[in-house]
């Protein structure tokens, strides 16, 4: 997910970064992020500019902003200091939308590949899935979520790969690390992780021209019962997800199985932030809603896409800090996500994110 998205409806940003880094299957390439939403000066609203016949979603999407929320007995997160950009070697093959700075939408056409383009998503998910593992050891309280930031940026590019979210629409860091009541896209900063949190960290790397995408919720040190069911609960909405998909399958079944199972517990379910196609580009057709929908679309053969769920506690509705990437719960309420990469093969489904 950067965002991915986790991707926004596009939310776009809000995904924004789409998808979970942004989801809005309405806005493609063309626009840039920013123009995806209104903010008048002075005012603490955020709306979306929707098109076409889904402006039913508005009530979805961002109204409210960290300010604004109702007090709660859980310690609320706060920004940290961010640490200066980290270089990335001048020969490591950057994503289009890093020269051009220009943040990018989703790309209209799902990824669909052949032979060799199937082996360069496996290696890219590969790497991906062996740098979250990696980051998922450094866990532990009193370590600096940029220092997370840090250990991911180097072994990205010690293996000639690039950090897919530096860069991406601004996003300053090479990973999203997303604590506690982060829905998702928190920027690493010089928070110290406490004993008792949950993190989400989120890799993607882009290598040999392809993304790779995957994310997973860790334990700090002692959690409690309740947020260790929420991110067991979240990893089977993910794996049960996973299980159903196959070539001709409705993509609206995603949605419906990670809903059903996500009920059975009372927990919610973030309905602005998507899943998405990947490979050549970060973000591309299709967009994978998480909740009960009535989308057209069904999965094609050799197609990757991610999936990656995204359930709270308490309230659903997400809340952007001011540095315009940080998604909070709105009662500050837990929240958990697991992302894969997969690719749609003729006996079901290949996860390519795995190590």
């Amino acid at each position: 997910m950067i965002r991915g998205a986790a991707m926004s409806l596009t939310l776009r940003p809000t995904s924004r970064i789409l998808s979970s880094f942004v989801g809005d299957r309405f806005f493609h390439s063309t626009p840039p992020l920013h123009q995806l939403f209104r903010y008048n000066p002075g005012s603490k609203h955020v709306s979306m500019q929707l098109s076409r016949t889904f402006s039913g979603l508005t009530d979805l999407l961002f109204n409210r902003r960290n300010d604004e929320l109702p007090k709660t007995t859980r310690k609320r997160l706060k920004p940290g200091k961010l640490s200066p950009r980290r270089p990335v070697p001048g020969h490591i093959e950057r994503p289009p939308y890093v020269k051009s700075k220009q943040p990018p939408g989703i790309a209209s056409g799902p990824e669909v590949h052949d032979e060799k383009g199937i082996e360069c998503m496996r290696a890219s998910g590969r790497l991906a899935a062996q740098v979250l593992e990696y980051a998922g050891t450094l866990v532990k309280p009193g370590i600096m979520t940029d220092e997370i930031d840090q250990a991911v940026h180097q072994m990205i590019i010690d293996n000639g790969a690039y950090p897919s979210p530096l860069g991406y629409g601004g996003f300053p860091k090479s990973v999203c690390t997303s604590v506690n009541e982060c829905i998702c896209h928190g920027i690493p900063d010089s928070r110290a992780l406490e004993d008792g949190d949950i993190i989400n960290i989120d890799v993607t790397v882009y290598l040999n021209g392809y993304h790779g995408d995957t994310s997973a919720t860790f334990f700090c040190g002692n959690v409690d019962d309740e947020g260790r069911q929420l991110v067991q609960v979240t990893k089977e909405c993910l794996d049960k997800a996973i299980s159903i998909c196959a070539p001709g399958v409705e993509l609206k079944k995603i949605g419906k199985t990670i809903q059903d199972h996500a009920d059975k517990f009372r927990y919610g379910v973030v309905k602005q932030f998507v899943g998405h196609g990947v490979g050549r580009v970060f973000h591309a057709d299709p967009v994978i809603l998480h909740c009960r929908n009535n989308d057209s679309g069904h999965m094609l053969l050799n197609q990757t896409f991610t999936i990656e769920p995204m359930l709270t506690v308490g309230s659903f509705n997400p809340v952007m800090w001011d540095d315009d990437w940080t998604v909070v719960t709105e009662d500050g309420s837990l929240s958990a996500q697991f992302e894969h990469t997969i690719l749609i093969t003729e006996d079901g489904a290949e996860i390519l994110t795995k190590c």
